[in-house]
């Protein structure tokens, strides 16, 4: 099949679109990661906290928790076969639909020394697919791959002693982060390839950081290694030194639009209240207006939110609505299978205008002016309706929430995408919201998500969650069934 070109209109709307290529991307050499001997967190050692919301340890064992333990502390958690119900995954399974044969590549700081062990308790637990690279998995032909690749080294997942120096993160911190994106990407995706890309610092280092995640995203993309790039990772835009400073950073994403790479971004965890990167000078001070974070308000990567999922986690067929068990903002919103997540990252880019394919919108959506909306569609990502994800390095299964849930789970859906396309659909938002602008296939294909808002200070103006497009979940969460071959079938 044909694969899509970027619109041209999209990228003459955008600013800073001359590709850069940074001079560490050429001298970088990828090299597979070898394991090093796993320590446990010590919980008052980090300094630096990955980029999740919140994650709460619910067992220490290797069976996972049952659902009335995660009643007992006022939350639900959900298995992979619960997610499929919700949004629609079985059809596409039944099918032969999984991802088969693309490659989706997760970039994370540093990794996780257990990441092998913990995705085989993962999809044992769960019966998922298994992988040639998990621990004990003895690999056969045409058997799906993970590997762990590092860019320009891979400092162990260790715990610094109590008196350490400044930049001696707790590396650890991120092994949450790399379990819950390599396990849910893969549950999504099961027969797609995964490949963890690992940098030794990460991006809240700024400098030291982002350009180095980037020159990874553009090996990645020149060597042809994925079809689709998950990134859980962001700052405020107004974090970056300069507008400038912010701009030489995408050359990755024009390069991935130019080679038919499609790049997500979690849209933030913060709502609408983001501060200025740490741990600079400015560290930790509160922005004093609405703001996005980037990578999600680049037009070239498609924006990733977050809801609430009010159904029931034991529904493993069907989307079931469960307004009456735990928390308390399901059973406030009775009937409705997903509210709008308070933390959903959202609003408009202060850095780009707003891009061709957002022009036209679904009736009754929020009004997008002159400037990027965020996010362009969501999914599951308040802890509180939290997936599980085991993580032996931090002590087991965890319920974990944030726009790091909602970005690998729609990077698996791509990868479905990129099967039945043939190939890489690269840049998706204009199929995304040429779908929203058809009456009929937006019904059909998306769960529009019309409560909640994304106020988290109240000293800064949230959104609310409305009728079709909103800045708190896009054009809403996906019935992947009728949503994947439509957005194949939009590309072109």
């Amino acid at each position: 099949m044909r694969v899509p070109t970027i619109p041209p209109a999209v990228l003459a709307r955008v600013p800073g679109s001359t590709r850069r290529l940074a001079a560490l991307a050429a001298a970088a050499v990828l090299a597979t990661a070898s394991a090093a001997p796993a320590v446990a967190l010590d919980a008052a050692g980090g300094l630096l906290q990955p980029a999740v919301s919140d994650a709460v340890r619910v067992s220490s064992a290797l069976a996972p928790p049952t659902e009335s333990k995660c009643f007992a502390i006022g939350r639900r958690c959900f298995a992979p076969q619960a997610v499929y119900a919700a949004y629609n995954l079985g059809p596409l399974y039944q099918e032969g639909l999984n991802g088969r044969g693309e490659t989706i590549a997760i970039v994370d700081s540093w990794g996780s020394d257990t990441i092998a062990h913990d995705l085989h308790v993962f999809d044992q637990t769960f019966n998922v697919q298994a992988m040639c690279g998990e621990e004990g998995v003895t690999c056969a032909p045409g058997m799906p791959w993970f590997k762990v690749t590092s860019f320009q080294g891979s400092p162990g997942t260790f715990v610094p002693p109590a008196n350490h120096s400044p930049g001696q993160e707790a590396k650890s911190a991120w092994a949450l982060e790399v379990s819950l994106d390599v396990e849910w990407a893969h549950s999504i995706a099961p027969e797609a390839n995964i490949l963890l890309v690992t940098v030794p610092t990460a991006e809240t280092l700024g400098v030291q950081g982002f350009p180095l995640m980037m020159n990874a995203e553009q090996a990645l993309v020149d060597r042809g290694m994925a079809n689709v790039i998950s990134q859980s990772f962001a700052a405020a835009e107004e974090s970056f030194g300069s507008t400038q400073s912010l701009l030489n950073l995408r050359h990755a994403y024009i390069a991935a639009a130019q080679h038919h790479v499609t790049v997500l971004g979690s849209s933030g965890d913060g709502g609408t209240a983001n501060g200025m990167k740490q741990p600079v000078g400015k560290g930790g001070s509160l922005i004093p207006y609405p703001t996005v974070v980037w990578p999600a308000s680049d037009p070239l990567v498609t924006a990733v939110g977050g809801t609430y999922l009010c159904t029931d986690p034991s529904a493993t067929t069907t989307r079931t609505v469960d307004s009456a068990d735990p928390p308390g903002r399901c059973p406030a919103n009775p009937g409705v299978a997903e509210v709008g997540w308070v933390a959903s990252g959202g609003g408009y880019s202060h850095v780009f205008a707003k891009p061709s394919y957002q022009d036209a919108l679904p009736a009754g959506s929020t009004a997008i002016g002159s400037m990027r909306g965020v996010p362009d569609v969501a999914y599951e990502a308040s802890a509180l309706t939290g997936v599980l994800v085991y993580d032996s390095l931090d002590g087991g299964w965890f319920i974990v929430g944030g726009t790091s849930v909602s970005c690998p789970n729609w990077a698996g859906l791509v990868a479905i995408a990129d099967q039945l396309n043939g190939g890489g659909l690269g840049l998706i938002n204009p199929a995304l919201y040429k779908i929203g602008a058809n009456a009929a296939k937006y019904a059909a294909d998306f769960y529009d998500v019309t409560t909640g808002t994304n106020q988290t200070d109240s000293s800064i103006p949230g959104y609310p969650a409305t009728t079709g497009w909103d800045p708190v979940t896009g054009l809403g969460t996906p019935n992947a069934a009728n949503l994947i071959p439509d957005l194949v079938a939009a590309a072109h």
